[in-house]
């Protein structure tokens, strides 16, 4: 029964209450017996010792309970930016989401980022505004940010009856009822509906009469009644807000506080009441492998079988794959095809997953959200579906990584099993990027904040045999001559025997970038590809006085010395060398000895000329609250940056510059700290 599935993620900014909110669904459900605590380490879905150490989500799991005669999937994420990858696999398998604001500190930053990546895979969603007991809370203030930040269309559908310390439980304006908690009840089950408080009746009906006016935007009959003045049942009210949700014209909000154990069996009726089932969403698009034709595969048995990898999890046992199945039905011991990379895969072992704990399952149909055990190709994003119908789904894109630092193995760790290690890294985590920096030998590992390298860190430890340490990357500098020198150099070797006998004068200029682009021109209008360096070395010899043998082994000189400079190191680049004159012995020259010549020329120009060093400089654009424009210009100015350019639209200020790459380390956490968390910056 499809119209009795749910597929939901708790989405919100770090500290809202997800995992709380999570832990209490599953103790209502009947799930779990006993209810865990972030801050005692006893959740199921932050079960990993990391997460419990930090007491914070960094990796999406997978529950599924009952609700009555509704299965729901959740799915509880991240809250942290660093781990934003997390939610955008997750939010592309879901079919609606439940949003947690803390009634403290409202819509937060990373809460927006959420928000609108729902709106990007059109999403519907409920918001639960939790902490309503907490000191500061306020939940007008919190909806009106909604208003503000979100764009948002609140149809409010329960409100707080008191707030902060004076919170006593929720009103139900859909009921038009005080939901009444029994304190006496140990379980925390236990509520009944009675009438609303004098106290509160008369802001209760200014909330119920909003409500009926948003609710009337997504159904006339509604609102025909409405404007008649006539009641208005509470199944056609649920029903419009429905349609209205999923329609994505409003967002019904919920409350309560979740630690104390209020509202939230009101949020999982609002779940079943107003989010999607599978079959309420549009079927899944796909393209025919061979034929590149578009394709659809409807929520439905009797369709072929079709499935999206969203998340692989190394495990001793066998890499654990998260499918979303959207169409026909995974049985275990089955042969399926990754049209990705046209392999075939077996499906030894199919779960459904509570946390870390799996149930077994022979059979999974369209909506399932399942774990499989035997794929040793398929990773995240690829589609695994039926060889007689094979159909390729949208992929996921993941932000390209923002930051980087070095890692240094320890003498003790094989190189193996660190392959190993970085691979099944990597492959966990597509946000996660390793490579060998080519210059400085350095192992870079890149990632989305230094709080995800420091986890990714602390995961390659968790692998036997793997020791590492961090440092900072060394920044690539490159240089050049300081002006124009002409060099002679006389290579003169006599030892015996044949001897070794060069005599050159090289024009070495410093070249501009016109004169780069010209010289790229030119190697492309001779069909060469231009020098990455841009050393370029011609000869203007007349009469003979070095034969033509031997003019391109100075050339070869010169260009093995510029790869590495006398005084530092740094590969030269932006050179002009003009070979103008020479002598040679016609017994005691080679191309050995004109090649040494080049060499020791292009020494002494360095010493005669001097360098000029030359930096990495990136093209920066910060974006944040234009009430922090000017600490950021001002910050920009502390690292060297120039600033080309600055704009501001909505209370949202763009700013635009060139900063030195070796000044980049470290400003995304001074960037948040000067923001609070507010602002965001790509290079």
């Amino acid at each position: 029964m499809l119209e009795k599935l749910r597929n939901i993620g708790i989405i919100a900014h770090v500290d809202a209450g997800k995992t709380t909110t999570t832990e209490r669904i599953l103790y209502y459900s009947g799930t779990k017996h006993k209810v865990g605590d972030v801050d005692s380490g006893d959740t199921t879905t932050d079960f990993d010792p990391l997460e419990r150490q930090k007491g914070i989500t960094i990796n999406s799991a997978a529950v599924s309970i009952d609700w009555g005669d509704v299965a729901i999937n959740i799915i509880d994420t991240p809250g942290h930016v660093d781990f934003t990858a997390e939610v955008e696999r997750s939010l592309r398998v879901l079919d609606g989401g439940v949003c947690v604001f803390c009634a403290v500190g409202g819509v937060e930053v990373q809460s927006e980022t959420v928000w609108f990546q729902s709106n990007k895979y059109k999403v519907p969603r409920i918001a639960y505004i939790n902490k309503l007991d907490r000191l500061g809370a306020d939940f007008a203030g919190c909806v009106q940010q909604m208003k503000d930040k979100l764009q948002a269309v609140p149809a409010i559908c329960t409100i707080p009856y008191g707030e902060s310390s004076e919170f006593k439980g929720i009103i139900d304006l859909i009921r038009m009822k005080f939901v009444l908690k029994d304190d006496s009840d140990k379980t925390n089950r236990n509520y009944t509906f009675v009438e609303i408080p004098e106290s509160h009746k008369e802001i209760a009906e200014e909330y119920r009469s909003q409500l009926l006016e948003t609710a009337s935007l997504a159904d006339d009959h509604l609102m025909e009644l409405l404007l008649e003045g006539k009641d208005i049942s509470e199944e056609l009210l649920r029903k419009a807000l429905r349609k209205g949700t999923l329609e994505g014209k409003f967002t019904p909000i919920h409350c309560g506080s979740s630690k104390n154990f209020h509202g939230v069996q009101l949020l999982l009726d609002a779940v079943v009441d107003y989010l999607p089932s599978p079959l309420d969403r549009p079927p899944v698009e796909g393209i025919v492998p061979k034929t590149k034709e578009k394709t659809i595969r409807k929520p439905e048995t009797t369709e072929p079988f079709s499935g999206l990898a969203f998340k692989t999890v190394a495990d001793p046992n066998g890499d654990l794959v998260y499918v979303r199945i959207y169409s026909g039905e995974l049985h275990q011991g089955e042969t399926v095809i990754n049209t990705t990379l046209n392999k075939q895969e077996r499906i030894n072992r199919l779960y459904r997953m509570m946390g870390n704990s799996r149930q077994d399952l022979e059979v999974a149909g369209p909506g399932s959200i399942v774990a499989v055990v035997g794929l040793k190709t398929t990773y995240t994003g690829q589609t695994l579906c039926t060889d007689k119908a094979p159909v390729a789904l949208e992929s996921i894109n993941f932000p390209k990584p923002v930051i980087s630092q070095s890692i240094i193995p320890d003498r003790s760790t094989d190189p193996t099993k660190m392959g190993e290690a970085i691979q099944r890294l990597t492959r966990d985590d597509p946000t996660l990027k390793f490579h060998t920096d080519e210059e400085t030998k350095d192992l870079i590992l890149s990632g989305m904040g230094e709080l995800h390298l420091e986890v990714s860190v602390e995961k390659l430890h968790r692998f036997p045999g793997v020791k590492v340490t961090t440092g900072r990357p060394r920044v690539a500098y490159r240089q050049t001559l300081a002006k124009p020198v002409d060099v002679e150099t006389r290579y003169i070797k006599q030892s015996g025997g044949r001897g070794k006998f060069a005599v050159i004068r090289v024009r070495y200029r410093p070249l501009s970038p016109e004169k780069i682009e010209e010289w790229h021109n030119k190697a492309r209008d001779e069909g060469d590809e231009p020098d990455i360096h841009n050393i370029y070395f011609y000869d203007t010899i007349f009469g003979g006085v070095v034969p033509k043998e031997y003019i391109p082994s100075v050339g070869a000189g010169i260009l093995e010395q510029s790869r590495k400079g006398a005084k530092y190191g740094f590969p030269s680049v932006d050179l002009e060398a003009e070979l103008h004159d020479g002598k040679y012995h016609p017994v005691d020259s080679s191309q050995d000895a004109f090649k040494l010549a080049g060499m020791e020329n292009f020494r002494d120009a360095q010493a005669m000329a001097g360098i000029k060093l030359l930096e990495p400089i990136m093209n920066v654009v910060v974006v944040g609250p234009e009430q922090y424009s000017g600490a950021i210009c001002g910050d920009i100015s502390r690292r060297r940056g120039l600033i080309e350019e600055t704009s501001s639209e909505k209370g949202r200020g763009t700013i635009r510059a060139k900063i030195p790459l070796a000044e980049l380390f470290g400003y995304t956490s001074d960037l948040r700290g000067a923001t609070s968390g507010t602002a965001s910056y790509s290079v």
